[in-house]
């Protein structure tokens, strides 16, 4: 028998209407987690992002660049910094190797230290996307298995309008209410997944210009030192 109120829903559906429930809780607890979690970890690699570029303007010691930068594990700018200042300058207090001075040097140094640079923020960017696939898996998939839920439900309201012999609104209404709670349920696990997967997309994106704008500054301050090393 149909109830009303959200206790006395689910409690009237049948098996199959709460397996299928069950199953897109599930999906839903999961997804809130990985959004809760990636919002508190984007926010942080954000902060450590901007405090390090903050700080590579406000100073020129790279060697304490270099030990603020370590502990910035989030931060996409200070990982490019570490990264080609280590393949130039294996030791911390070591001179920083000189750009070869020769044009076809200098033009394989460089492509050589943007391969770094690439291979740097393709890690970076993969790791920030772990998690994800489930946002855009359960985006697409939820609205599917309400979907299912509602036609089995309404097949199984069928059958019991066969069993009873009628077809009036008292007989009809309840089994397909019961129905469609699947197909709403998959809905608002389905639309949260999907913001949230465009968001963190959006963030993605935006963090890799910023960590790209970062990496050509760099790279031309790098080559006009070595530059300058070179005529010393």
């Amino acid at each position: 028998m149909f109830q009303s109120g959200p206790i006395g829903l689910v409690s009237s559906l049948g098996a199959v209407s709460k397996s299928v429930l069950l199953v897109l809780l599930l999906f839903s607890v999961i997804s809130w987690a990985i959004i809760l979690y990636k919002s508190r970890t984007f926010r942080a690699n954000d902060r450590e992002d901007q405090h390090f570029q903050g700080a590579y303007v406000r100073t020129q010691d790279w060697d304490e660049m270099r030990r603020h930068a370590r502990k910035m594990t989030g931060s996409p700018s200070a990982a490019i910094f570490l990264g080609v200042l280590d393949r130039l300058e294996p030791e911390a207090n070591g001179a920083l190797r000189a750009i070869e001075s020769s044009e076809e040097g200098a033009a394989t140094d460089r492509r050589y230290m943007e391969q770094v640079v690439t291979h740097i923020m393709q890690d970076h960017i993969s790791r920030q996307e772990t998690y994800l696939p489930f946002l855009a898996t359960t985006g697409n998939v939820s609205p599917f298995v309400g979907l299912l839920g509602t036609v089995l439900g309404i097949i199984d309201a069928f059958g019991e309008i066969g069993k009873q012999g009628t077809a009036s609104i008292a007989a009809v209404a309840p089994g397909v209410a019961e129905a469609l709670v699947a197909t709403a349920a998959g809905l608002f696990t389905a639309i949260p997944a999907v913001v949230a997967y465009n968001y963190f997309l959006t963030r993605i994106r935006k963090s890799a210009f910023r960590a790209e704008t970062f990496s050509i500054e760099f790279l031309n301050t790098l080559r006009a030192r070595a530059k300058v090393g070179v005529r010393g």
